[in-house]
């Protein structure tokens, strides 16, 4: 009985003395040489370093030899980045880079000049960078534009179904044009107030939204939904309409979620698109809960249909 009693006091001692573990002794963790912690400063500020790799897009790229010799690499041209040099006296730019296509090919470059002719060598670098271009972006406008509002008044003047306006009994089309219209303001409010941190995206990119900062994997994660949602939609609207009216009904969306993406988008960069996003949200929610009135089940085949009348999927009469 006596030992039973101290049981408790005997674990207490043991726990109290139990060992530190200091962790693994790694004394030289930060020995670097100077050369290491020029290339970690480098790499924090421009956001790559030795050994980077590149795709050239240009149609020619001039680099200049050790020997003072010229020679060039061409558009899809992958190279790599040899070494990195800082010379103050360049009153043009003082960081030259060195690349290597191959080990006979590789020669220096003031970075202004390369990084204008070379992208991240990964597809989403590439994507990112065709979705950036300023110009393909006010041609995508003009086209999209004036084709979306074609496009939509002439499913109007049909009666066809089109999201916002004569939408169907289904709550993901305007959840897809919400989600783009609220990526596309984050998009640019990323652009605006954090760059460096686009930028830093752009040089090591991840489909991974948890692997990224806060904002960045918002982002992300908004992107995702658009593509869940996206595949939510489409099975939707093949169960709920003649596969005639659910191409038509697909294209109309399309072509909302690609005005939406440049409206906000463009409108963000001059602060009008916060307040125009909130009013949107607003007035889609509205439009939605008074458009949607398929509550009408056809007689013969039991499917969802808009109002009395001829059922588009079997034909029957309605009264």
């Amino acid at each position: 009985m006596e030992k039973i009693k101290l049981l408790p006091f005997c674990l207490l001692c043991l726990l109290l003395s139990a060992c530190y573990n200091q962790g693994q002794q790694t004394p030289d963790a930060w020995d670097l040489t100077v050369e290491q912690l020029d290339s970690i400063s480098f790499s924090t500020t421009h956001h790559y370093t030795q050994g980077y790799n590149f795709v050239v897009i240009a149609d020619s790229l001039l680099l200049l030899g050790d020997d003072g010799d010229t020679l060039y690499v061409v558009a899809d041209d992958r190279l790599v980045v040899a070494d990195i040099d800082i010379q103050p006296q360049d009153s043009i730019d003082s960081v030259w880079v060195k690349v290597a296509r191959d080990q006979l090919t590789l020669g220096w470059q003031r970075e202004s000049e390369l990084l204008k002719r070379v992208l991240p060598d990964d597809p989403i670098s590439e994507f990112i960078d065709f979705f950036s271009n300023s110009h393909l972006l006010i041609f995508l406008a003009f086209v999209v534009l004036t084709g979306a509002v074609y496009g939509l008044l002439r499913l109007r003047r049909r009666n066809a179904n089109i999201v916002h306006f004569h939408d169907i009994d289904s709550f993901y089309p305007m959840l897809l044009c919400l989600l783009v219209a609220a990526s596309a303001t984050l998009y640019a409010t990323i652009q605006m107030f954090g760059a460096e941190t686009w930028r830093h995206f752009y040089y090591h990119p991840s489909l991974n939204p948890f692997a990224l900062p806060p904002v960045l994997g918002l982002f992300l994660s908004s992107v995702w939904a658009i593509i869940v949602v996206g595949v939510a939609v489409l099975f939707d609207v093949l169960r709920r309409l003649p596969l005639g009216d659910a191409l038509l009904y697909l294209g109309g969306l399309a072509a909302v979620c690609a005005v939406d993406y440049v409206v906000f988008s463009l409108t963000t960069l001059w602060y009008v698109g916060y307040p125009l996003l909130l009013a949107y949200v607003v007035w889609a929610v509205r439009r939605y809960a008074r458009s949607v009135h398929g509550r009408y089940l056809c007689g013969q085949c039991g499917h969802e249909i808009p109002e009395k009348g001829v059922c588009p999927y079997c034909g029957a009469v309605n009264e």
